[in-house]
C-alpha cells in the first residue's frame, strides 16, 4: 500500500498562516500610521501595534512547531528548480521576519526610556513583561539601544514589505500565469 502526498496545507496551517497574515497587515498599517495620528492616539495605536506584534510571534512559534509535527505539501511539479529554491529561501525568510521583528520590536520598547514608568499591557488586558536585562543597562547606552534597535525593526519591515510583495506576486502568478492550483493548497 501506498500513500499519496497531500496537496493542501492542514486546517490549523491554514488558520495561522491567514491570521498571522492578516496581524502582519494590520501591524503594517499601524505602523505606517502612527506618525500621522493625532497626538492622543499615537499611544493606544502604539499600544495595539506592540500586542499584535507579540501576538504574531507567539502564532509564529506555534506554527513553527505545527510544520515540524505536519510537513507541507510538496510543491507541484511543474515548478522550476529556481523556483522551488526561491519559495523556499522566501518561506524561510518569512518565518525568520515573523520571529525577528516581534523581538526587535519588544527589544526597542524595553530600550525606551519610559519602559519603567509606562507598564505594558497585551490589548490592555494582561500585564507584559518588558525585557529585563535591557532595562537594566545604564540609561545613557539604553537610549543609544533604543535607537539602534527602532532601526533595526524599520529595516526589517522594509524587508518584510518587499517579500510579502513577493510571496503574493509569486503566488498569484503561479495561479494565474501558469494555472496552478496555488492558492487552493492555502485555503480550507
Amino acid at each position: 500500500m501506498f500513500h499519496t502526498l497531500p496537496t493542501r496545507y492542514t486546517r490549523i496551517a491554514v488558520v495561522l498562516h491567514w491570521l498571522i497574515a492578516l496581524l502582519m497587515v494590520a501591524n503594517v498599517v499601524m505602523g505606517l500610521l502612527a506618525e500621522h495620528l493625532p497626538d492622543d492616539w499615537v499611544r493606544p495605536v502604539i499600544d495595539t501595534h506592540k500586542s499584535i506584534g507579540i501576538t504574531v510571534l507567539g502564532l509564529a512559534l506555534l506554527r513553527l512547531l505545527w510544520r515540524v509535527a505536519h510537513p507541507p505539501p510538496p510543491l507541484p511539479c511543474g515548478y522550476a528548480r529556481w523556483e522551488r529554491i526561491a519559495a523556499h529561501t522566501a518561506h524561510g525568510l518569512l518565518y525568520g521576519l515573523m520571529i525577528a521583528l516581534p523581538l526587535s520590536g519588544w527589544m526597542h520598547d524595553s530600550a525606551w526610556k519610559d519602559a519603567a514608568t509606562h507598564p505594558m499591557q497585551l490589548f490592555g488586558l494582561v500585564g507584559w513583561p518588558r525585557i529585563g536585562f535591557i532595562m537594566a543597562i545604564e540609561p545613557g547606552l539604553r537610549e543609544s539601544l533604543h535607537t539602534l534597535f527602532g532601526t533595526v525593526h524599520t529595516s526589517l519591515g522594509y524587508v518584510l514589505y518587499a517579500l510579502l510583495a513577493l510571496h503574493i506576486g509569486a503566488a498569484l502568478k503561479h495561479q494565474w500565469l501558469d494555472r496552478e492550483p496555488e492558492l487552493q493548497r492555502m485555503s480550507m
